[in-house]
């Protein structure tokens, strides 16, 4: 049994378990700071601070998390504030969300934690509060950890529990992330849900007393995204005391909100246990992923600031964390399987021309048993398709002056495919149901894993591909794992979702300069834990102009435009080419057309179009946003992405239609807008991108932020890009 639980063991803590070289941390910055009176621990972010106390009794609980300054906690002595513990067991008092769920080896499922010690030092250059506390009696030892990112007021949890008999397992049956307590308050939570297509929907409701949970058991985010928005019911837009947060992980996840009435309200995130659970063997240890959590004064756009920019510069992977994203074309809507190397030339050929960056060929250019691209699972090229191989191929698209990417789909394979044939038991199964044809591979076997890796990186290795697109389209079914150790066989989820992060960092590993592109039927799994190991996310299979207006500003609640690709495509109501280029300009442009029907005057436009999005790309990816204008109330649409010196700014305006289906709730909007985030005493030059040779007009910061300009879109389906510079 041990040659089966063993390698996957070594996946789970590569993924999970952090390596936490420790270098004591310097007091002088009063980050964390240890305290007397209460004794415990205060944590100061640019914004807010987090206290912590540590009882006579031995136990740690949260005191506060809001406003830097404050010491009136208002809540501190109400018996259900006191109840919760920094990190809440299935234990004692029923009256709070747990965190941890453990069945020691005789029975008992009540834990009992107490305080063993505490250090403060550094991980990866940001202060860390180490906690270590241990069951009264059973061998348990629960250690949490609070990572500080100040400037972006946002603190990372995470929790690693260890067996520490000699002998006797310990089960447990949940284990989140981290809980935080709210002050007393009547709230409102904004979540991001959907479905397929329609991903990223901004849905806001009043957190009454009772218990809110929203979460994913299909390892695959594409009904909520893992991320939250809590405010006093009294906040705006852009004011007021705001928490947020994420979930950093890519299979099923949680988050519970439980409001006591006329009282405090517990956030708690991490792994979804729900039909899954873990035997800790003696010795042994789990960690979870993060779950990280955020304060501002500055309302639902500051939090998404402080969100965009924590993701942006901290969990973006190397090497291409700071570098600007590619203008790329992907050839699946003009050819779809239906490949050839001298087709996929002749398009790359137009997409050089109007300056594209980077040629994607997307699914069908493996070997299949029939015509079905979905048909996979083998990953070998169809040299009936490219009798020449990629290689020829990817030497005529670099020749154009272009990089070369390719789409994959590792985790799952078909019925009909030779490795199913020769493997089996590969797929997740149980047996006495017939299933699916389309399964899910067990990436939770570590022959599956090495047999992923080795397919993987020969691709990699024998063609010089510069970007992967890695898809995943089917939700996690028959999670069957029959040849296992029964006590193993609820853990496939979470070891699955370990060794896909093992496979990811060993990939980019081997091959740094790759580019990797998060996709999983559209924006199915984006969140950051997966974007801490890829570049970019596909937020949905919609793509056609409008939809996508009302997709990309939720998901910029969330996270940064320089990871939500946005292509241009003929789809959808009849807008102009200017027009999608123009919504599409608002994250990572791309063109998923068949440009081959472009005629001279559509290639003109794209020409000018990818000009300009190269000259303010920079403002674009890298800037600080400011969503100046909802298509979710409004029936346009404005972005203004400003420079980290507040001197250059770009403004994206968009009209939609102005009696569009089910836009009764919306308004026109203002005929004047107002922009933010200038600096008020510097003069602007505020012009029209498409006319190189207007002058523009000069404002002062002062006047365009607290006056405005005129909205300078005055018909349906128009659009605008605007540059506002400092005059010389």
């Amino acid at each position: 049994m041990k040659s089966l639980k063993q390698p996957i063991l070594v996946s789970l803590k590569l993924a999970f378990c952090l390596s936490l070289s420790l270098v004591v941390f310097s007091a002088s910055s009063q980050t964390i700071t240890e305290t007397s009176t209460p004794k415990g621990w205060l944590i100061k972010t640019k914004s807010s601070q987090y206290q912590i106390v540590l009882t006579p009794a031995g136990k740690v609980k949260p005191l506060y998390f809001g406003v830097a300054g404050q010491t009136d906690y208002g809540n501190k002595n109400t018996p259900w504030f006191e109840d919760i513990d920094e990190v809440p067991v299935r234990g004692e008092l029923p009256f709070k969300v747990p965190v941890l769920e453990v069945i020691f080896s005789d029975h008992v499922r009540d834990a009992a934690l107490e305080f063993v010690s505490a250090e403060i030092s550094s991980l990866d250059k940001h202060p860390l509060l180490k906690i270590v506390q241990k069951d009264k009696v059973y061998p348990l030892q629960v250690t949490s950890y609070i990572r500080v990112l100040p400037e972006y007021d946002i603190l990372e949890k995470w929790i690693s529990v260890r067996n520490t008999a000699k002998k006797g397992n310990i089960q447990v049956e949940n284990l989140l992330s981290g809980s935080i307590v709210l002050p007393s308050d009547e709230y409102k939570l904004t979540q991001l849900s959907g479905l397929p297509n329609t991903e990223f929907q901004i849905v806001k409701t009043d957190v009454t007393a009772g218990m809110k949970t929203i979460d994913i058991k299909g390892s695959k985010s594409t009904f909520h995204a893992p991320w939250f928005l809590a405010e006093p019911k009294s906040s705006d837009g852009s004011s007021g005391r705001a928490w947020f947060g994420s979930v950093h992980y890519s299979g099923n996840w949680a988050l519970h909100f439980d409001k006591v009435f006329n009282g405090t309200l517990q956030i708690v995130g991490g792994i979804n246990f729900w039909d899954s659970a873990l035997t800790l063997e003696p010795r042994e240890s789990f960690s979870t992923p993060k779950f990280s959590v955020g304060f501002t004064t500055k309302g639902a756009e500051g939090a998404a600031r402080s969100h965009a920019a924590y993701i942006r510069n901290e969990i973006l992977p190397e090497p291409h964390r700071n570098d600007l994203r590619p203008v790329l074309y992907n050839s699946w809507y003009a050819t779809k399987q239906y490949l050839n190397e001298d087709q996929q030339v002749e398009l790359a050929k137009v997409a050089a021309e109007v300056g594209a960056e980077l040629f994607m060929v997307d699914a069908g250019w493996y070997k299949v048993s029939g015509t079905d691209w979905h048909e996979i699972g083998d990953w070998e090229i169809d040299n009936k398709k490219f009798p020449n191989g990629l290689t020829s191929l990817i030497q005529r698209v670099n020749a154009l002056g272009m990089k070369f990417g390719l789409w994959v789909e590792p985790e799952n394979i078909y019925v009909t495919s030779e490795t199913y044939k020769k493997h089996p038991d590969w797929a997740l199964h149980f047996p006495n149901r017939d299933g699916n044809p389309r399964k899910t591979l067990n990436l939770a076997k570590e022959d599956v894993y090495q047999y992923l890796l080795n397919t993987l990186d020969g691709i990699l290795s024998s063609n010089k591909i510069d970007y992967i697109k890695w898809d995943q389209n089917s939700f996690l079914r028959e999670p069957g794992w029959p040849d296992a150790p029964v006590e193993m066989q609820r853990e496939v989820r979470i070891r699955m979702t370990a060794n896909l992060y093992r496979l990811i960092d060993e990939l980019k590993k081997r091959h740094p300069n790759v580019w990797f592109e998060s996709c999983a039927s559209g924006g199915g799994r984006t969140d950051p834990g997966i974007l801490s190991r890829m570049d970019m996310a596909w937020v949905s299979d919609n793509t056609t102009a409008l939809d996508r207006l009302m997709i990309q500003y939720g998901y910029l609640s969330a996270f940064p435009a320089n990871t939500m690709i946005s292509w241009v495509i003929g789809a959808g109501p009849v807008q102009s080419l200017d027009y999608k280029f123009d919504v599409a300009m608002c994250g990572v442009l791309g063109i998923g057309d068949n440009i081959s029907k472009w005629t001279a005057a559509d290639k003109e436009i794209a020409r000018k179009k990818i000009e300009t999005y190269k000259l303010i790309r920079p403002l674009i990816q890298q800037g600080i946003l400011y969503r100046l204008r909802s298509p979710f109330t409004t029936d346009n649409s404005a972005l203004q992405y400003n420079s980290p010196d507040s001197l250059s700014s770009v403004l994206i305006c968009h009209n939609m239609a102005k009696y569009l289906e089910g836009s009764q709730d919306r308004t026109r909007g203002s005929k004047t807008l107002r922009l933010q985030g200038l600096r008020p005493e510097k003069n602007y030059v505020v012009k029209n991108a498409a006319n190189k040779d207007e002058k523009g007009t000069v404002y002062t910061g002062e006047f365009l932020m607290n006056v405005g300009i005129a909205w300078p879109l005055t018909k349906e389906y128009e659009s605008r890009i605007i540059l506002i510079n400092p005059t010389k």
